[in-house]
């Protein structure tokens, strides 16, 4: 049974007013209907990021504000919120957006998504995997532009990934995910996380674990960075590591931008340092280096690990769930805690 949240962790008085919930962008069509059945839901009509303005008013007047990836939920704007909000329920895995410290110490509790993206985004990631290795952008730019001549023995050359040797960096559930995939295509499997997995799962995935990142950085062939974005992950790969790569390694990226330097990595890219990345996130969102856009051995994706309907729906019936337990006096079954970061 969940516990029932204290007056400090910013409990509702119980009554039969149904609370005010405020939504920052359009979501799946089912996860609105229900909001609607069961809340006082203000939803969007367009599909745009909330200016800050926009985003300090709409958490002025509501009880619950569903932001997503794109809301910067800083200590400034917690600042200013209403006394009403007392639950941001984050419709997405990530919090990076959001100042959990603070908004804690005002009373508001925090609430995400997690698990529900982790198939999706590991298959994203090994689609990366082979669409940079195997230069399949380039083949499609080819046959679309009709400049293809036809077959020949040594046109569109890529690399076979099986027998190649993947570190992982962050081997949590998509992590994991991400092992379980490459092992089907004959991959070698290395990880470098926070803690070492118990030798169970070790053996099952047949992952070799290394405590020193830079050393399997210096000897992987792909690089997939599977960690979430903290104040120690930022710059993980910095331009000192990427240095370390092996010249026909590749790197691929479907967690967080903030996790890889992007100028370093598109320097790197054009000198030919580096063989190859392939990127669904981005240091600074929507502003990507130009020079990183003109790559012919760089994928770039508009983050979309975790675009499939059923995923999205899933997210959005998490963020349901934990509104209603929150609504009944409990605790939201996905708090999410500063000690978790």
């Amino acid at each position: 049974m969940t516990a029932p949240i204290g007056a400090s962790e910013g409990a509702l008085t119980m009554s039969s007013k149904r609370l005010s919930v405020t939504v920052t962008r359009r979501l799946p069509d089912p996860v609105e209907i229900r909001l609607r059945e069961l809340f006082d839901v203000t939803l969007r009509d367009d599909d745009t990021p909330l200016s800050e303005a926009a985003l300090i008013e709409s958490m002025q007047t509501c009880d619950v504000l569903v932001p997503t990836v794109t809301d910067t939920i800083s200590a400034a704007v917690l600042g200013q919120a209403g006394a009403r909000l007392k639950l941001i329920a984050n419709y997405g895995a990530g919090v990076d957006h959001i100042d959990v410290q603070t908004a804690r110490q005002r009373g508001i509790l925090v609430s995400n998504t997690p698990g529900v993206v982790t198939e999706d985004t590991a298959d994203m990631t090994m689609a990366l995997i082979l669409a940079v290795t195997r230069r399949i952008p380039e083949g499609l730019a080819q046959m679309q532009s009709g400049d293809w001549d036809g077959w020949a023995p040594t046109a569109m050359m890529g690399g076979r990934i099986a027998g190649r040797r993947l570190g992982i960096l962050g081997m949590g559930r998509i992590g994991q995910a991400v092992a379980r995939r490459a092992r089907a295509f004959g991959m070698q499997i290395h990880y470098n996380n926070r803690r070492r997995l118990r030798l169970e799962t070790e053996e099952a995935l047949e992952a070799t674990w290394w405590d020193s990142l830079d050393q399997m950085v210096a000897r992987m062939d792909v690089i997939s960075v599977n960690c979430p974005h903290t104040p120690a992950t930022f710059h993980l790969m910095n331009a000192r590591r990427l240095k370390l790569m092996k010249p026909d390694a590749v790197i691929v990226n479907t967690a967080r931008g903030e996790v890889i330097d992007q100028n370093a990595l598109t320097r790197m890219l054009r000198a030919g340092e580096i063989a190859g990345a392939g990127l669904d996130v981005y240091e600074h969102g929507q502003d990507i280096n130009p020079r990183l856009r003109e790559l012919s051995n760089v994928v770039l994706l508009p983050h979309m690990g975790s675009a499939t309907r059923e995923g999205r729906i899933e997210m959005g019936e998490k963020v349901l769930l934990n509104i209603k337990t929150f609504d009944d006096g409990h605790r939201p079954p996905d708090l999410v805690v500063p000690a978790m970061l």
